[in-house]
């Protein structure tokens, strides 16, 4: 079984690659929405343009993606944080843990419009961040 230290570099390669996976279905719309010849070239050369002319699915996964961007950057460093002090407890890799749970179920939220189950994995996903952060301050005192 790894230990906790390598559970946080799991945990933050894990949820680095779950960054991208909001991203194949924003691909999918805009696959699907190409209609014309010109459509390709102009997917490729201005994408952030095309964003409000995606189905509703695909606009969502798009702001889940670029959501996944946010967390991840408060969530490696946190986990680097506790990394780097020694944070070696069962809460630490539960944190973790559940950080990368949340944000693997975040985007499906976010993408089928349930609001409120996506709301709860933002929730859980920033206090598992934000237990990391605290732990690792706690080994610093």
């Amino acid at each position: 079984m790894p230990s906790v230290s390598d559970t946080l570099l799991y945990c933050i390669v894990i949820d680095a690659i779950l960054v991208y996976v909001p991203f194949l279905v924003v691909a999918y719309g805009r696959v699907s929405t190409s209609t014309t010849m010109d459509a390709p070239r102009q997917m490729f050369a201005t994408p952030r343009a095309l964003t409000d002319k995606l189905p509703a699915f695909a606009q969502r996964a798009t702001w889940a993606h670029q959501n996944s961007f946010e967390a991840f950057i408060l969530f490696s460093a946190a986990a680097l944080m506790a990394y780097s002090t020694g944070v070696d407890s069962r809460l630490g890799l539960t944190a973790a843990i559940a950080h990368v749970v949340a944000r693997a179920l975040y985007p499906t939220f976010y993408i089928l419009d349930i609001a409120p189950l996506r709301s709860l994995m933002f929730g859980v996903g920033s206090f598992g961040t934000f237990t990391l952060f605290i732990l690792s301050l706690r080994t610093l005192a």
